[in-house]
């Protein structure tokens, strides 16, 4: 008889295998998300949005995501904050550029290889760099935890590594903010 392989006490089973046909969670969301796009609250379109969201995760059950941490109101609030000022700044930066008379810069491509190897950690790190105006994630190589970024005024190699610096900066306040301790460790001490 072949057993499941043990867990630390406080991880539970959950999010190892593939999630049944309803999500109730993700059910929720897309009939939101559907009476957002319509515009209009009307009994028609909660139905029909739950209807549609009950058909999507049964057809399309979504792979479960592997999280064990835990999230620290303050820290989740630094990095909403800082998250939030860097939006500020890169938009400030790239509207100077806009109006800039000189021709545009050329923009560089930059692999930043992420400290974490979590699914979870690659998605949220890539959208919040996608966030920030002047940065691109082009591409997402899962296996080896590398996300390829083009940042639009990165031209030389000091430039490069403060765009690559930044994001793992980014990786690591994530981390510091809903992760596990050992996973804090671990971006803390690459960090130093």
């Amino acid at each position: 008889m072949v057993r499941p392989p043990r867990l630390p006490p406080r991880m539970s089973r959950v999010g190892l295998s593939r999630r049944p046909g309803f999500q109730p969670r993700t059910v929720i969301a897309v009939a939101l998300v559907w009476i957002l796009m319509w515009d209009k609250l009307s009994w028609g379109n909660v139905i029909n949005g739950l209807l549609i969201g009950v058909l999507v995760t049964v057809v399309f059950p979504l792979p479960s995501i592997e999280y064990y941490g835990r999230p620290r109101p303050l820290r989740v609030f630094v990095l909403v904050v800082s998250f939030m000022w860097s939006i500020v700044v890169a938009s400030l930066h790239v509207a100077a550029m806009a109006l800039r008379p000189t021709p545009p810069p050329r923009g560089s491509i930059i692999e930043v290889k992420l400290r974490t190897r979590s699914d979870l950690y690659l998605t949220l790190v890539a959208v919040m760099t996608v966030l920030v105006p002047g940065s691109v994630v082009i591409e997402v190589r899962r296996s080896a935890g590398t996300l390829y970024v083009h940042d639009v005024d990165a031209v030389d190699e000091t430039t490069l590594e403060q765009r690559r610096a930044a994001i793992l900066d980014l990786e690591r306040r994530l981390v510091l903010a809903i992760g596990t301790s050992e996973e804090i460790e671990r971006v803390e001490g690459d960090a130093g």
